[in-house]
């Protein structure tokens, strides 16, 4: 991963150039799924900063802990009052598991304003929506995000040698690429290291889940059936569970925060997001959906209907990831026979792409999307069109 971790250069730069800033502006709040490199990004800015820097992490402290946060606080002061150029950094990792961590960040950053104390804060955390309740709740007009999101083919193709097809079955988890010639340990590391991890502790032990079993259950069928358009009470049926939509929707949400699962909706035009419409279930990472079943590269590979699956949800992935990363909405698309994969908006521009496989068994939909919607462009990836090796070395923001 040491390799690896030297190509988010992007995201590092714009760490340095923000807390170079003089006087302090803004708290940095690096989000990300787990196991991307958060904490390594800022262990390498620490090494290229003169600044002195206090680094904790809030893993193992207890939850309500309400002086721990304090105590980092008074420690990098102490740095600060010590360096010729009163300035120092204090990085708190894991931030969102300490409670009511917001109310106090407020509390010690609204006392440093007034006493124009220049202490630059950088606050770390896996829980995308944990994080994004606090800082919009206490936070507001404080601070400045950055988001890392899972590894994309150009990353670990230059850090791992990753060819396209590897990427597509394996996915983009540097910490799981030195596994990846001995699938059966790959997947377990996979599944226990990354997934349950994720779900135990970015999601059940900081938020209340009443039926964890059937979260569970809900990401295994979502994964198992990531690129394909399934009502909730189709999964309710295939999940044998007397739930309800409603518990269902929210734990989708849940996944979708901690960078596992997400259930794209439906586009509409002048109202982007179609709340309550059958989702599009749509991995954030290959490797998960790789992970959760049992069959081998090999064997999906030879299987040109199945292998197509992976190479669209690949696609999706990369356009999932994009989509957070730049700050556009992804949705799907379909109208009676008529459907379009992925539809990309941000609000000026919308633009619709098709992904043909093997996996596909219907016409093309981009003759009734461009009817009835008439969109900047529409893209084909595939055949006649971009083919998908290509596609998943572009930048999805130059589409834009």
């Amino acid at each position: 991963m040491s390799n690896g971790t030297k190509l988010i250069r992007n995201e590092l730069e714009v760490l340095k150039q923000r807390m170079n800033l003089e006087p302090r502006k803004f708290i940095q709040v690096v989000t990300g799924p787990r196991q991307v490199g958060k904490t390594t990004l800022v262990i390498q800015f620490t090494k290229r900063t003169t600044l002195p820097v206090q680094f904790s992490s809030a893993d193992a402290i207890a939850t309500d802990d309400k002086s721990w946060i304090s105590l980092q606080w008074q420690t990098a002061r102490i740095k600060l009052q010590s360096n010729v150029l009163r300035e120092a950094i204090l990085i708190i990792d894991e931030i969102q598991k300490i409670k009511n961590w917001s109310e106090q960040i407020k509390r010690e950053w609204d006392a440093d304003t007034r006493n124009d104390v220049n202490l630059k804060i950088i606050l770390l955390g896996s829980s995308r929506l944990l994080l994004q309740q606090g800082l919009t709740e206490s936070l507001t007009g404080r601070f400045e995000s950055i988001y890392l999101s899972h590894w994309t083919f150009s990353e670990m193709n230059a850090a791992f040698g990753f060819s396209p097809e590897e990427y597509v079955w394996f996915g983009g988890y540097p910490g799981s690429a030195s596994l990846i010639q001995d699938e059966i340990r790959w997947k377990n590391y996979v599944r226990d290291s990354l997934i349950e991890t994720s779900i135990s502790m970015d999601i059940m032990q900081l938020t209340r889940v009443d039926k964890p079993a059937l979260m569970r259950r809900l990401f295994d069928l979502g994964s198992q059936y990531s690129g394909q358009i399934l009502s909730f009470n189709k999964i309710l049926g295939q999940l044998q569970d007397a739930g309800n939509t409603t518990t269902l929707s929210h734990y989708l949400n849940l996944l979708d925060t901690a960078g596992l699962l997400a259930g794209l909706e439906k586009y509409s035009h002048g109202k982007v997001r179609q709340r309550g419409s059958i989702p599009k279930f749509q991995v954030h990472n290959t490797a998960l959906m790789t992970a959760t079943q049992p069959e081998m590269f090999s064997t999906i590979y030879k299987d040109p209907a199945r292998w197509g699956r992976w190479v669209e949800s690949c696609v999706g992935a990369h356009l999932l990831n994009a989509s957070l990363k730049n700050h556009f909405t992804l949705n799907y698309w379909r109208h009676v026979n008529d459907e379009i994969d992925f539809v990309m908006t941000d609000g000026k521009k919308t633009i619709g792409i098709e992904v043909t496989t093997a996996f596909k068994h219907r016409r093309s939909g981009i003759n009734g999307f461009v009817k009835a919607h008439h969109p900047d462009k529409v893209l084909k990836v595939g055949a006649d069109g971009i083919s998908w090796q290509e596609f998943i070395r572009i930048d999805p923001k130059t589409l834009m």
